[in-house]
């Protein structure tokens, strides 16, 4: 279907992730921070990227503005999920360029369907 960058420095959390996105039929290319996550997103071009926001480095919201400021990424969907959960978390998140904020943990069922609908 699909191929979706997952940048997410939990190890739990990305292989549950690309778990779910695989069975969903997604290809799936992950980095455990966002500097990677920016390079492989400018390389492979995909269709969305899952963000996580507290991340080693360059937080989720700076390389959701930056994917969303430079020409060859600002095409690709950024959907942030967290564990920040404040409704100012959402807004800035969204305000960076994220097409949506949901909350970890999603459920798969909710989760697959959000990125099904942004992909399609």
């Amino acid at each position: 279907m699909a191929t979706i960058l997952l940048i997410d420095d939990s190890p739990t959390d990305r292989a549950v992730f690309t778990q779910w996105l695989e069975r969903a039929g997604h290809q799936v290319l992950a980095a455990d921070n966002a500097e990677d996550g920016l390079k492989l997103a400018r390389e492979h071009h995909p269709c969305l990227v899952l963000m996580d926001v507290v991340l080693p480095g360059m937080s989720g919201f700076q390389a959701t503005r930056a994917l969303a400021r430079d020409e060859a990424t600002r095409q690709i969907p950024v959907l942030i999920v967290s564990t920040k959960n404040m409704e100012t978390d959402k807004a800035w998140g969204l305000r960076q360029g994220a097409v949506d904020y949901i909350v970890k943990p999603p459920r798969e069922e909710d989760l697959i369907a959000r990125i099904n609908q942004l992909v399609n």
